[in-house]
């Protein structure tokens, strides 16, 4: 898809009927490119009796379960085309996903987290707080997930500050002077849960001056499960951080690496929503068939921006809940979903596991 025909259409903007005229052509596209640049994902397809010269309907797409990616190479262009390899995030020992991008894969993923992100925050650039270690983005070329999501949201930064050293300790009164630097300037925050909380909020309750971030807007994504351990819900993360910085907007993110910048952003009320770019199918568990707005299910992610590589259709390895269509009480238009879990024995994985 040229992401270039669509240069007026807001990415919350699509009703059901209209988004599905859109998504259906792009996505039958991309499977029959990786059908006919992929071979085992042919052999895949051929398995399940793919008919190339068929349209199918979104929710009939075959996907293939998130985890492939660990075990086997998937790719859908020349090796000599593969501008960078994005890896997921794992413990010592696990397997990881490789990701590879070409050029035009690369920059619409760009492009498109660029529409999704302006439509929460706007366009305006702003100073920005990294709550990470600058070395994680040393190789541009091989990225983890953490690092792919720092470079990919760092565009939205006019200055950048990374608040963690190498030994991911927070150094207050380097954070303090950024901070006064930028006094009166909204300030945007960027990083992953368990990190803003272990390394940032921790580190804040200590200090004897605290910053006033009323003014910030923070964007996290990630890492809940730890989070989950230690008895913090995503409202009592909020709070907390409301308590100790002053922190009122907040927004979550649902995404992975395996479809880097078709990230599914919290509005307001609290809702994950897709955009034009994605969609999701909550499927059930004993036998894959579509379930109802609010039953819980296995999370299928659609999205027409993989052409590298064979991931515009996967099923996750979350649980989650379709909470509605088209009838956001934010006034965004898509389906809108939650996150409920992880499936039982799915390997844990999460971004934050990777330091």
């Amino acid at each position: 898809m040229n992401l270039g025909d669509l240069p007026d259409i807001q990415p919350y903007s699509l009703r059901k009927a209209d988004k599905e005229k859109l998504l259906g052509p792009c996505l039958n596209s991309l499977t029959r490119h990786h059908y006919a640049s992929c071979e085992p994902y042919r052999k895949m397809m051929n398995s399940i009796g793919f008919d190339p010269d068929k349209e199918y309907r979104c929710v009939d797409l075959m996907f293939l379960p998130v985890q492939l990616f660990k075990m086997i190479e998937l790719c859908s262009v020349p090796r000599e085309e593969i501008v960078k390899t994005l890896t997921s995030s794992g413990t010592s020992g696990q397997m990881r996903s490789q990701i590879f991008l070409d050029k035009e894969t690369a920059a619409n993923q760009t492009k498109v987290l660029t529409r999704i992100l302006t439509s929460f925050i706007g366009t305006k650039r702003a100073p920005m707080i990294i709550i990470d270690s600058e070395s994680i983005v040393s190789n541009r070329n091989h990225l983890s997930a953490n690092a792919a999501g720092i470079l990919g949201f760092s565009l939205f930064g006019s200055k950048r500050m990374f608040a963690l050293n190498e030994q991911m300790e927070l150094n207050p009164e380097h954070l303090m002077a950024f901070i006064e630097q930028h006094k009166g300037e909204r300030i945007l925050i960027f990083g992953l849960t368990f990190k803003i909380y272990q390394h940032f909020y921790k580190e804040l309750t200590k200090a004897v001056s605290k910053p006033d971030l009323s003014n910030a807007v923070l964007i996290h994504g990630g890492g809940w499960k730890k989070l989950e351990r230690e008895s913090v819900s995503p409202e009592e993360f909020r709070k907390k951080l409301f308590d100790v910085c002053g922190i009122r907007r907040v927004h979550n993110y649902y995404g992975m690496v395996e479809q880097t910048g078709t990230i599914h952003m919290e509005c307001e009320y609290g809702h994950y929503h897709t955009s034009i770019f994605s969609d999701i199918i909550i499927r059930r568990a004993h036998d894959f068939s579509p379930a109802d707005a609010g039953e819980e299910g296995i999370i299928q992610v659609l999205s027409i921006l993989p052409k590298s590589y064979p991931g515009h259709s996967l099923l996750t390895d979350d649980k989650g809940i379709l909470l509605g269509e088209d009838d956001c009480p934010c006034g965004r238009l898509g389906k809108y979903f939650k996150i409920t879990g992880r499936l039982e024995n799915a390997e844990i994985r999460g971004c934050s596991d990777s330091y």
